[in-house]
Parts: structure tokens; C-alpha cells; sequence
């Protein structure tokens, strides 16, 4: 499936394009220009000349002398937005240049990570063994992770030192492996249920706690834990920047079905960036986009996974929220991870049809 073209809204915003009077549709000119009265509502300008006394057909404010009403910009914006001349934008990238994995390789895959120093890719999925390691030409090199040594893991990263850490939910814990699969240490102190990893440029480990709603640093020994963010809603899929240290966190607000997702921003000191949640990318993009993974491009860009269109989206640098791209928009099934290499290949860890597929440097 690819995105959803501009043309028309999302069903969500179709009455933010109606007036509540006459219940047509606002238009750029003419009886259908949307106004503001004083108090704060809006309908057309037909309306607001057929009014019979001068009060709010809402709130029965007086709406003042005659001009006192003000032309509603952010309607006419996304009125320019959803206009006729608006096209759907394609994908940027072709279809991948390697599929790893597929059903009998991998089952109901998780998370992914991706290690700049030695090139490998770790997946975490359901399988008997639950761990498994990709060298970097794509040769499965090892399996390992027992059911009886993970329960349910959701997130995997590769530390500097080569060290694999598994985000098991099912144990509330951070689980270690060194690269031949040996138990290294696990990390269990304050976290409720860990999701997402990410290591940052001193080797620590950023851990999104999706039941504590808060992010945690970790050493890389696993032997300190200490909360650097709170009051987050559900944090799942987590980043970090090389260039810069900012972290990127995906929130989930609800199921896919009828719930939203939230990417907000933080720089290296934890203090907010930027953010944009379904609603914002809506309104830019006229998809109902759920995003369920974070990564930052080497040029400090946001990427996100859509799964309700199939989709990697390109937010742009946070300052600039939200400058919505779509990079691959055919080909994916359910993408729920993404890690880029350090040749700027894109990975994205395609559960649909428990794969891995990498596309080459955008």
C-alpha cells in the first residue's frame, strides 16, 4: 500500500472544514471564506451576514460592529493544504537491495538494532531461540536466547563493547549477551516494562519503560539505572542521535485501531525539542499515520515506521516539525523497526512478513 495522497482529508477533520451553521464546506473566497467572530467561534461569511440579531449563533456573545469579525488563517491554511492542487508525494527510495529472515528465520519479529562498529544486525523475535545475529553481508551468524532465558523481548541493542542487551517485557528486565551468546548480566532494579533501546555516543543504554512512562539511562554494565524523563505516555520505540546526543521517543496513546502515537524530541540535556502527534500529522500528510519506530538519519532527521499505511516517513530535524517525506512507501507489510548502518543504509524490520529489508543509502 502507499500513502494516502492530499486530496482529501482525514475523516477526523472533516468537520474542522464545515461551518456548524450552514454545514457546508468553508472555501478560500466568496459566502464560504471562514471568519472568526470576537468570542472565538468560526463560521462562513454567508452566514455571518444572514445573521438576524448580531450575536454568536453559539454562544449568544454579541459579535460586535460590523468588520469586528477576522478571517480564520489556520482554516484557510488547511484549506490550501487540502486543495485541488495538492498531489500525492511518492517514495524516495526503490524497493530494498536485501531481504533477510522471512517465516522459518524469523517469527512475529520485535525489534532490531544495528551496530556501527562490526556492521551487525540483532532481531528479537518469537522464535525458540529469540535472539538473532546478522553479520554484514547478511549471513545469519548466530541464534541464541533460549525461551527459557527470555520470556517476551521486545527491544535489542548493540553496545560499543559488542555486547547484546534484550529489553525482555516478560521478565521486567535488561538481559546481556556477549557476541557468542553467553549470559553478561541483566539489569531488573526500578523498571516496570521495558521496550525500547538505544545506546548513546558514551556507550550507556537509553530504556523507554512503557509501564512507568519514563525513560531510564543505564550504564553499560548494566549495574546503574537512573530516570532521566518522566510523565511519558506509553513510550515505546526509542533513538538517539550520533551528531547530536537529542533522543527521539514514539508514545502510544491508544491501540492502532483508534488510538494515536506521539514522537516527541528531547535534546542531549533531556530538554524538549520538538514534537508532533497523529492530529499535526494529519493535518501535514492526510494519513491516519501510527507510528511505531524512531530513528535518526545521518543528518540528524526523524524517520518514523507507519504501520496503518505501510510506510517509512521522514519528519525532518525537529525544529522544522513537522516537514512530512515519505521514503518508502510500497513493498511493507507491517514495519515495526528501523536502525540506520553506518554506510547510511536504511533497515527496516518488517514484521508483516517477518523479514529484515535494507535499501541503500537514500
Amino acid at each position: 500500500p502507499s500513502l494516502p495522497g492530499m486530496a482529501a482529508p482525514p475523516e477526523s477533520a472533516l468537520s474542522l472544514l464545515e461551518c456548524r451553521v450552514c454545514f457546508e464546506r468553508f472555501g478560500p473566497a466568496g459566502p464560504r471564506r471562514p471568519q472568526n467572530l470576537p468570542c472565538g467561534h468560526v463560521l462562513c461569511s454567508g452566514c455571518l451576514c444572514g445573521l438576524r440579531r448580531p450575536l454568536c449563533p453559539f454562544c449568544r456573545r454579541p459579535c460586535g460592529p460590523p468588520g469586528a469579525a477576522s478571517e480564520c488563517r489556520p482554516l484557510l491554511q488547511l484549506l490550501e493544504l487540502w486543495g485541488p492542487a495538492a498531489r500525492p508525494c511518492p517514495g524516495v527510495l526503490a524497493g530494498p537491495r536485501q531481504c533477510l529472515g522471512g517465516w522459518g528465520a524469523l517469527r512475529n519479529p520485535a525489534g532490531l538494532a544495528a551496530c556501527a562498529a562490526s556492521a551487525r544486525l540483532a532481531v528479537v523475535h518469537d522464535g525458540h531461540t529469540r535472539v538473532a545475529l546478522f553479520g554484514p553481508g547478511g549471513r545469519c551468524l548466530r541464534e541464541f536466547g533460549p525461551r527459557g532465558e527470555l520470556r517476551y523481548p521486545l527491544g535489542v541493542a548493540i553496545t560499543p563493547g559488542g555486547l547484546v542487551v534484550v529489553a525482555d517485557g516478560g521478565d521486567r528486565a535488561l538481559k546481556a549477551f556477549d557476541g557468542e551468546g553467553r549470559a553478561a548480566g541483566a539489569a531488573r532494579e526500578g523498571l516496570g516494562l521495558p521496550w525500547g533501546l538505544a545506546v548513546t555516543a558514551q556507550g550507556d543504554l537509553l530504556v523507554s519503560d512503557a509501564e512507568a512512562g519514563a525513560l531510564f539511562r543505564v550504564s553499560s554494565d548494566l549495574q546503574q539505572c537512573r530516570r532521566v524523563r518522566a510523565r511519558l505516555s506509553s513510550p515505546r520505540a526509542v533513538a538517539v542521535c550520533p551528531r547530536s546526543g537529542s533522543v527521539a521517543v514514539v508514545e502510544h496513546l491508544g491501540g492502532p485501531a483508534r488510538g494515536s502515537t506521539r514522537v516527541r524530541v528531547f535534546g542531549a540535556d533531556m530538554r524538549p525539542l520538538g514534537q508532533v502527534d497523529t492530529f499535526g500529522l494529519d493535518v501535514a500528510c492526510q494519513a491516519p499515520l501510527y507510528a511505531t519506530a524512531v530513528a535518526f538519519d545521518g543528518e540528524g532527521r526523524v524517520l518514523v515506521t507507519d504501520v496503518r499505511g505501510g510506510a517509512v516517513v521522514c519528519l525532518g530535524r525537529p525544529e522544522e516539525f513537522p516537514t512530512v517525506t515519505p521514503l518508502i512507501s510500497q513493498g511493507l507489510v507491517y514495519p515495526i523497526g528501523l536502525a540506520y548502518t553506518a554506510d547510511d543504509s536504511l533497515v527496516v524490520l518488517d514484521s508483516g512478513d517477518h523479514s529484515i529489508k535494507i535499501y541503500g543509502p537514500a
